[in-house]
């Protein structure tokens, strides 16, 4: 049913009420390039987390909008990371705004339910054997 016709919908057709995003007939964002770098590293990293989830079937909305903004902040943070990395004069304004990118998303994850798994601690027989199989591949 068509909410500003009252008028029951054709098989397939999609309703007024709903943003283009949510009814399917625009992608992630309704970005206009969907090739673009941004919007496949976005594509990566929410299936990324998505299926850490259970996929999209197991996830509430606001699991989703969740990700949605772990994905954007993740590719600031790679953005900035970039830029440390390739430019030596970079200032405490932009290690500020790392810093609060970095715990803003930290939050997000804690939402979703991060949990933080425990490593063995390493040993030397662990690292020897780790070697020996590097070597022998």
């Amino acid at each position: 049913m068509d909410a500003l016709t009252d008028q029951p919908l054709a098989e397939g057709q999609k309703s007024a009420q709903r943003s283009r995003i949510a009814n399917g007939s625009a992608t992630l964002l309704g970005a206009r390039d969907e090739r673009s770098l941004y919007v496949r590293r976005m594509k990566e990293v929410i299936a990324e987390h998505v299926d850490d989830r259970g996929g999209l079937d197991a996830m509430s909305a606001a699991e989703k909008s969740l990700i949605r903004r772990v994905a954007v902040l993740t590719i600031e943070l790679e953005k900035l990371e970039t830029r440390f990395a390739e430019d030596e004069t970079v200032g405490e304004r932009t290690l500020d705004l790392y810093n609060r990118t970095a715990g803003n998303l930290g939050r997000i994850l804690e939402r979703l339910g991060l949990k933080r798994k425990e490593k063995a601690p390493r040993t030397i027989q662990g690292h020897l054997a780790a070697k020996r199989k590097q070597a022998a591949a």
